[in-house]
């Protein structure tokens, strides 16, 4: 795994860094040594919370404040910016202690999500908060438009599926392991969702089955939906 002063000094997501130490800081864990990202973290934190407020106020004009709070939540929430990390291959970027490398530290929600605020926060010490934003905002846009109603945010996507079923009188879906793998601290399953009417079938990938689950569902929520 590349120790991440040796990343380079163009971040994920696009950003050219004037200082290339505030991206080696950001990509290094407590467990690697001092500087590590934990302060970038605290910063990013609430500038990712500002970020996602203000895309929110504006995607939804007539939402009500309770609804804002609730997707802002599931937009900020630790696998959502877990999912973000990946997307931007974060995790080989890492540096870890060997104590993390040798429990797959670089896999971990908790740690890629942490990243990926401590990212930001370096992004916006490089250059400046429209900056920041403006390379920022994209990593969320996708979550953004596959948000659920207003009225129906905070409810989660088996929960979605089942309503939108019962209330059309179709039957309800199936949910099936299809495969599991990995190291007993990094376990990785993926699971089926199966809809006779419509007849749909999606597969979802998680640390457990239920977040493995909650992925098919909500594929298939976005296929009869559409």
């Amino acid at each position: 795994m590349p120790a991440a002063n040796e990343a380079g000094a163009r971040a994920p997501g696009g950003h050219a860094f004037r200082d290339p130490a505030l991206l080696a800081q950001a990509l290094t864990h407590r467990s690697a040594g001092s500087p590590h990202n934990e302060r970038l973290e605290f910063l990013g934190d609430a500038l990712v919370n500002q970020f996602v407020a203000e895309a929110l106020y504006r995607y939804w004009p007539k939402a009500d404040e309770g609804a804002l709070t609730r997707a802002r939540a599931e937009l900020v929430r630790e696998s959502a910016l877990a999912s973000i990390a990946r997307q931007l291959d974060l995790g080989p970027r890492l540096a870890l202690g060997p104590g993390e490398m040798k429990t797959g530290g670089h896999r971990r929600d908790s740690i890629l999500a942490d990243a990926v605020e401590a990212l930001v926060a370096a992004i916006y010490l490089d250059s400046d908060f429209a900056t920041c934003r403006d390379v920022v905002l994209p990593w969320f846009a996708g979550m953004i438009e596959a948000l659920p109603p207003p009225n129906k945010v905070g409810k989660d996507a088996k929960t979605r599926l089942q309503e939108w079923l019962q209330g059309r009188g179709k039957p309800l879906p199936l949910y099936a392991v299809v495969e599991e793998g990995g190291e007993d601290h990094a376990r990785i399953f993926r699971a089926s969702c199966t809809l006779d009417e419509p007849p749909v079938r999606t597969e979802g990938e998680g640390s457990s089955r239920r977040a493995a689950e909650q992925q098919a569902a909500d594929a298939a929520l976005r296929i009869i939906e559409a």
